[in-house]
C-alpha cells in the first residue's frame, strides 16, 4: 500500500538525453495539438510501419505494427546479430577465413536464381569480415548460407539460433525458417519486431552494426554497393539498417538516424515501391525528429531523493535509479516536465540492500503521467547496534503514538 507522496519540479540543469510517448497521445491523423504543435503522422504508403525512440524504445508513430508480414530480406538482420554475437563472445573472428560449400554456391544452387547475390563459389577462402559485408550491404544470400555453415555447423541449426534471440529479446510476432529471409512458409516478423532487432544490433553487437553505414566494399573485383539509398540523404544522418523485397514482402525497410543525441528507428513493411520505402522512411524519421526531443532526467547513481531509514547504520539513505532514464517529450517542453515520488511503505526499516526497489518515479507533463521508474537504494543500509536500535524503536513508538 501507498503512503507517502513526495513532488518535485525536475530543473532543466538536470535534463539531459532520451525519451519516449506514443505519439496518439500527440497526434492522430491530420488533428493538431495547440499546446503542443504537433501535427498527425504523415501519411505512410505501406502496409505497416513503426517509428521508435533508440533510447527509450517507445512509439512516436504505429500502423499495423504487430501485423504478420513477410520480412524478405529484412531477415538478415537476425543473421548479422547471431554473428555479432558469436563474434562478442569470442566462438568467431571477423578475420576467421571461411571456406565455401556447395550450398552456399552462388550461380549452382536454384534456391538462389534472380536473388541478391555476393558470388560465391564452393571452395572459395573468404573472411568472416567480408561475409559480414556481403549480408549487410548486398543483401548476398549465398554469404548468409556460408557464415549459417560457419557458426553452426547447418542451416537448420543457424535458424534455431535465430529463434532462440527472438524469445531472449521478447519479440512476440516472428518466426524465421530461413537464415536468408527468401520465401518460406512459416516464417514472418512485424514492422514492431524488426524495429526492436535493430535496436538490439545497435545496442548489444555495435561493431557489427558499425558495418551497415559503409556504402560499398569490393569482393573479387566486383564492386557492390550498399542497397540502403538513405545513407546517401543529406537531410539525415542515416546509418544503417537493412532492405528487404520479395513479391509476397513487397518493400521493406528498417533504417535509423541521429540528431545530436537523439536516435530514432524506423520500419516500414510493405511498400509499394524501390525508391517509395526510402521517401516513406524519411517522413517519418523527419517528422519524428522535428517534433520530439529526447531528454535524460535522471542518470543512474545519481541521488534524486533522501528518506528517513529506522534501525540502520545511517539515520538516511539515498534513493534513485539504477539506470539512465531516457524520455521522449514534444519538442520544447521540457521546462513543463515534472517527477515525483511515492514511496511503497510509510517507513523504511534497515537493512536496505543496494538497488533495493522501495518506490515509483512518475514522470509528468500537463498533470498526465507518461513514465513510471523504479525508485531504488542507493546505498547499502545495514542494521544498526542494539543500543542504536532500541533507540529508534522507543522514538518510532513516540512518532506512531503523537504523530
Amino acid at each position: 500500500m501507498k503512503y507517502t507522496t513526495t513532488s518535485r519540479f525536475i530543473k532543466s540543469a538536470t535534463l539531459g538525453i532520451a525519451l519516449a510517448i506514443s505519439a496518439s497521445a500527440f497526434a492522430n491523423g491530420n488533428d493538431v495539438n495547440l499546446k503542443t504543435m504537433i501535427p498527425g503522422v504523415p501519411q505512410i504508403d505501406a502496409e505497416a510501419y513503426i517509428l521508435i525512440d533508440y533510447n527509450s524504445g517507445k512509439v512516436l508513430a504505429e500502423m499495423n505494427a504487430d501485423a504478420h508480414r513477410d520480412p524478405a530480406s529484412l531477415t538478415k538482420m537476425m543473421t548479422s546479430y547471431v554473428i555479432g554475437q558469436a563474434i562478442k563472445s569470442g566462438k568467431i573472428h571477423p578475420s576467421d577465413m571461411v571456406t565455401v560449400g556447395t550450398d552456399a554456391w552462388a550461380t549452382g544452387n536454384p534456391v538462389f536464381k534472380g536473388s541478391s547475390l555476393m558470388f560465391l563459389k564452393p571452395g572459395d577462402q573468404v573472411s568472416v569480415s567480408m561475409l559480414s559485408r556481403g549480408i549487410n550491404l548486398q543483401s548476398g544470400n549465398d554469404a548468409c548460407v556460408a557464415m549459417a555453415d560457419y557458426v553452426a555447423g547447418s542451416q537448420e541449426s543457424f535458424v534455431n539460433l535465430m529463434n532462440g534471440y527472438v524469445k531472449s529479446l521478447g519479440l512476440k510476432n516472428t518466426n524465421f525458417k530461413t537464415v536468408h529471409g527468401l520465401d518460406a512458409e512459416g516464417q514472418y516478423s512485424s514492422a514492431r519486431d524488426m524495429a526492436l532487432i535493430g535496436q538490439a544490433l545497435i545496442r548489444d553487437v555495435p561493431e557489427e552494426y558499425a558495418i551497415y553505414k559503409e556504402k560499398e566494399f569490393t569482393y573479387n573485383n566486383i564492386r557492390q554497393t550498399n542497397r540502403n539509398g538513405l545513407l546517401w540523404d543529406k537531410s539525415l544522418n542515416v546509418d544503417g539498417i537493412k532492405t528487404g523485397h520479395t513479391s509476397a514482402a513487397g518493400y521493406n525497410l528498417v533504417a535509423s538516424a541521429t540528431e545530436g543525441d537523439m536516435r530514432l528507428i524506423s520500419a516500414v513493411l510493405g511498400g509499394h515501391t524501390y525508391k517509395g520505402r526510402e521517401t516513406e522512411s524519411k517522413k517519418l524519421l523527419t517528422w519524428g525528429f522535428r517534433f520530439f526531443e529526447t531528454v535524460a532526467p535522471l542518470q543512474a547513481n545519481k541521488e534524486f531523493a533522501s528518506e528517513p531509514v529506522w534501525f540502520g547504520d545511517n539515520d538516511r539513505v539515498q534513493l534513485g535509479v539504477d539506470k539512465d532514464v531516457y524520455l521522449t517529450i514534444p519538442r520544447g517542453r521540457l521546462k513543463d516536465l515534472k517527477a515525483s515520488y511515492v514511496m511503497n511503505n510509510s517507513e523504511l526499516h534497515a537493512p536496505l540492500a543496494k538497488d533495493q526497489v522501495v518506490g515509483t518515479i512518475n514522470f509528468q507533463l500537463d498533470g498526465k503521467t507518461i513514465e513510471q521508474q523504479p525508485l531504488v537504494v542507493m546505498n547499502e543500509i545495514k542494521e544498526g547496534s542494539i543500543f542504536g536500535r532500541f533507540i529508534d524503536y522507543i522514538k518510532l513508538l513516540f512518532h506512531h503514538w503523537f504523530g
